[in-house]
């Protein structure tokens, strides 16, 4: 009993959703989160989710700050307004703050996670948080307001992940903890399994012994088994631990 709590599953990544699905089933995956990244994206997610039984997260990803006006965040508050009641509507995300490529617009980026925390707060939906060599300034962020959520694809230290532990985070964990170079294997048995949840984000991240294939829910099951063996539990324990965190963290009802 597997859930994969970040993935994006929309037309602009795969043709063949259907087959994407049926191969999740098989691999013991029972739910899947469908994340936004931008306004354009969010009507198919929608779409997709309702089709095929998602839960969904919506927001604008770093990245996609260029693009956001006035109007933009006005039509974001519009779609989760519209969709506040539907039960598979879940959270606000893809959010953060990403300076790898540089800081030119980092106080648009600011200001831009900044207003959807505002959001979740005022609409009290949990938030799917990415942060990219902007650790510092995540945390001084989320630690402004009192909500819960995840952080996606965490890769930090020790140090960072009982941070953001602290004021109310779980941790996504998806395929980059299965490379060789991911330092974070040898410290994730002292975070403790209680504190994480898994993800993909596929179609990127694709674990070993896939990587370089595009990734897809169904492969959540390969870092469910690395982990496993890390913890030294039961592949059954660590999808009900983690199922269960991840139900308890977005308030999941099922």
């Amino acid at each position: 009993m597997l859930v994969d709590s970040h993935a994006h599953i929309y037309d602009e990544y795969y043709k063949n959703i259907d087959d994407i699905v049926e191969s999740a089933k098989e691999n013991g995956i029972v739910k899947i989160i469908n994340c936004a990244t931008s306004i354009n994206n969010i009507e198919n997610v929608i779409k997709i989710s309702h089709e095929h039984n998602f839960y969904y997260a919506l927001g604008i990803h770093p990245e996609d700050v260029t693009n956001v006006n006035e109007k933009i965040k006005e039509k974001l508050e519009n779609y989760i307004v519209k969709n506040l009641n539907d039960k598979n509507f879940i959270a606000i995300g893809e959010i953060g703050l990403d300076y790898y490529y540089g800081k030119e617009n980092k106080e648009d980026q600011i200001k831009l996670l900044e207003f959807q925390m505002a959001l979740a707060k005022k609409y009290n939906k949990s938030v799917i948080i990415h942060s990219r060599e902007a650790t510092l300034d995540t945390i001084n962020i989320l630690k402004k307001y009192n909500i819960k959520g995840v952080i996606h694809c965490y890769s930090g230290s020790y140090e960072t992940a009982m941070e953001y532990i602290k004021i109310g985070y779980k941790l996504g964990i998806g395929g980059l903890i299965t490379f060789k170079n991911c330092n974070l294997k040898n410290y994730i048995n002292k975070i403790g399994l209680k504190n994480i949840v898994l993800e993909t984000d596929s179609p990127y991240m694709t674990p070993e012994p896939f990587r370089g294939k595009q990734n897809e829910p169904k492969y959540v099951l390969e870092t469910a088994k690395f982990l496993s063996k890390i913890f030294n539990i039961s592949l059954e324990e660590l999808g009900k631990i983690t199922t269960k965190n991840c139900y308890k963290i977005f308030d999941i009802k099922d």
